[in-house]
């Protein structure tokens, strides 16, 4: 039997951001990730959490959130203590492990949560969504790229760039619930935004993402979170 991992055992002088994440799940009804998993008042609380991920949008947001203020190994602990509890709950994985999908970027970690929501499957990768684009000063682009989650969640992605110049700024919100997506006739960097096909916006940023690439500067953090957009696209040369 596999020792269950107490993520307690995280050093917080070596990882001030876990006391920070634990305050904050604390202050929005959150267990956080520490020894007092394993009294069983509170494990039974952090159980009921888990299952209200399935149709609690605050929930979903807030384990987002706190998992994306969390270091390495407290991330790993973090899983460790799902792959017990999940399969105890009537809770369909994907609504227990998307909102951490949404804000992780290490490749190891990516492919464990996609492996447990598939139940040893890759997940797919997310499909459809939509595309909003207008033009601001000087010609550069400015869109909203909005995809599905699960359930009724979506992540946006908010992006200004130039096909054959690179990437401006971008902004990446992780969860969102499908209701607050932006809407066409948005005003982005003072330009207004219109339903584009979501092909074109994808073709042309992964055009940004090359000019950025051959100018050897570095892609922003929000677009590297959201690389499985790109990587069918870019024909070998995927993000970094």
């Amino acid at each position: 039997m596999t020792e269950r991992r107490d993520p307690s055992s995280v050093d917080l002088t070596q990882e001030p951001s876990l006391d920070a994440a634990a305050h904050d799940g604390a202050a929005q009804g959150l267990p956080a990730p520490s020894g007092a998993l394993l009294d069983p008042r509170i494990l039974a609380a952090w159980r009921e959490w888990l299952a209200a991920l399935a149709t609690d949008a605050e929930a979903a947001i807030a384990a987002a959130h706190v998992y994306g203020e969390l270091g390495p190994e407290a991330r790993e602990a973090w899983l460790d203590v799902l792959a017990e509890d999940a399969p105890k709950l009537q809770v369909p994985a994907v609504a227990i492990y998307a909102p951490l999908l949404s804000v992780e970027s290490d490749a190891g970690r990516r492919e464990r949560i996609e492996i447990a929501i598939e139940g040893g499957e890759h997940a797919p990768r997310p499909t459809g969504g939509f595309a909003l684009r207008g033009v601001a000063a000087g010609g550069d682009r400015v869109v909203a790229l909005v995809t599905p989650l699960y359930l009724r969640f979506v992540r946006v992605l908010w992006c200004r760039y130039l096909p054959e110049d690179g990437i401006a700024w971008a902004r990446h919100d992780p969860i969102v619930r499908a209701e607050d997506a932006p809407g066409p006739g948005i005003l982005l960097d003072g330009a207004q935004l219109e339903a584009t096909p979501i092909k074109l916006v994808i073709e042309e940023l992964c055009h940004a993402v090359l000019a950025q690439q051959r100018k050897g500067a570095e892609l922003p953090p929000s677009l590297q979170l959201c690389a499985d957009l790109f990587d069918a696209h870019l024909e070998g040369d995927p993000l970094p």
